[in-house]
């Protein structure tokens, strides 16, 4: 059941993160920059994280802990999160399985395998041939490595802290990098309650809440599967362009979207299968160590009765 809530705690978060698009449109439309619209979304989103740490009484992170979140709000909010503006980030579901592979000793089943392969080709196809200069592909290999080392750092974290741990540090973090950057390019903030309001939508909706949750599932189901689930958030980008922008999507689109669905109905019926299995090993375990509690407990009093006996 756990690894089950992990997979629907990692869909949701991808749900949440593909709506990044759609709100980051109307943030461009009220003047806004990258940088700031970065810096804005992360340090607003840290406000509330911190706040939840305090209310629930939870430690501050420190030491290797606190650096490790620290690089990981560094990698992705500020590294990859800056790149993915000019670049694909969707790509990084096989860097992060070869590095859990490499790095984790995490195993690469037949359905895992089939699903990689599924997500990968359907991302490619929903989002579209990668195009431009040398520079967009460096940034957009940049991105998607930057992207998996997070998630292979955030596995090994994750045994540390809680997601509210975890999230208060990263966007914290995120929102002070960001934030450094765009004073030294200069701040445009949203000139109407238009763009505060896409600024408050990315907090709440594409920050705080696919946030929290995806650090969650991923120290549920480990980094491939959570890899190859969160590849269902270009095509809840591009539903929502869809329905709400109005934009057409085209036959490749619905093709690639079909084939990362797919790819989400294999890792999710894995999971659903290994479950019980897991249920019953921990049964097992538990039944073993009740057996081993009560054996010594009969082996105390029989040797208890011996001395008596013998006295």
């Amino acid at each position: 059941m756990n690894r089950i809530v992990g997979i629907i705690l990692v869909v949701a978060s991808a749900a949440g993160f593909g709506t990044l698009a759609i709100f980051g449109r109307y943030a461009y439309a009220d003047g806004m920059d990258a940088l700031t619209i970065l810096c804005l979304r992360f340090a607003l989103a840290a406000i509330p994280a911190l706040a939840l740490l305090a209310v629930r009484r939870e430690q501050f992170p420190r030491g290797s802990v606190l650096h490790r979140l620290v690089g990981m709000g560094v990698l992705s909010y500020v590294g990859a999160a800056f790149a993915y503006l000019a670049a694909l980030k969707y790509a990084s579901a096989g860097l992060v399985a070869l590095l859990a592979v490499l790095l984790l000793h995490e195993p690469l089943t037949g359905a895992k395998g089939l699903a990689l392969g599924l997500a990968l080709t359907g991302t490619a196809l929903a989002v579209g041939p990668m195009r431009g200069q040398a520079l967009g592909i460096l940034l957009a290999v940049g991105s998607a490595l930057l992207y998996a080392i997070y998630i292979i750092v955030g596995t090994d974290v994750m045994r540390c802290v809680s997601p509210v741990q975890s999230s208060a540090v990263i966007f914290a973090t995120a929102g002070i990098g960001n934030g450094v950057l765009m004073m030294v390019t200069g701040p445009h903030l949203p000139a109407t309650g238009r763009g505060w309001a896409a600024i408050a939508a990315m907090v709440v909706v594409t920050t705080l809440l696919p946030g929290v949750a995806f650090l969650s599932g991923l120290k549920r189901i480990g980094p491939t599967n959570a890899a190859m689930l969160s590849t269902l958030e270009p095509v809840v980008t591009a539903l929502l362009a869809s329905w709400w922008l109005q934009e057409t999507l085209t036959p490749v689109t619905v093709l690639g979207g079909g084939l990362i669905l797919t790819a989400v109905l294999l890792v999710t019926h894995a999971e659903v299968r290994r479950s019980p299995l897991s249920v019953t090993a921990d049964a097992a375990v538990r039944s073993s160590q009740i057996g081993a509690t009560h054996t010594t407990a009969a082996t105390r009093q029989t040797s208890s009765a011996g001395e008596s006996s013998g006295n």
